[in-house]
Formats: C-alpha cells, structure tokens, sequence
C-alpha cells in the first residue's frame, strides 16, 4: 500500500508551506533544489512534521483543509 504524506514547511520568510507528495524524501529534494516555484525564492526552510496517510485521498483533503481559515488555526495551535 503506498503512503502519502501532508508535510509542512517553515520557509526562510517565515511563512508556512503545506504540500501532500508519495514519495516525502524525492519532494523535499525538490524544494532544495528550488524546483518547486512556491518555495524556490523562500529558500532555506525547514521541515516542521509531516502526517502519513494510507489513503491519498485522505491526504489530499487533509491538506485542502490545512489551507482553510480553521485548518491554519488547527495547525498553528497543534502540529508547528
């Protein structure tokens, strides 16, 4: 069964970055590398936790419902 990860990033803006990936090691490797354009020019950052789902649609919603107003709330008062 294949794992999906909703990850969570503190860029060197000091903004949050919220993303969902299979493969969280290659996704990371990509924000290093400034592949990813969202966090390209808020480099360094570091990686705050990450949430593993068996289920990727599970995943998905998660982080659709990180990005909503309760969702930031949830996450500034529970997982960073």
């Amino acid at each position: 069964m294949e794992k999906h990860f909703v990850y969570i990033l503190k860029c060197a803006d000091g903004k949050l970055y919220t993303g969902c990936t299979n493969n969280l090691e290659e996704r990371l490797k990509r924000h290093e590398n400034g592949q990813v354009k969202s966090t390209s020019s808020r480099l360094p950052f570091e990686l705050l936790t990450y949430i593993v789902f068996n289920d990727k649609y599970k995943a998905f919603n998660f982080e659709k419902y990180l990005k909503s107003g309760s969702g930031r709330a949830l996450m500034n008062k529970r997982l960073v």
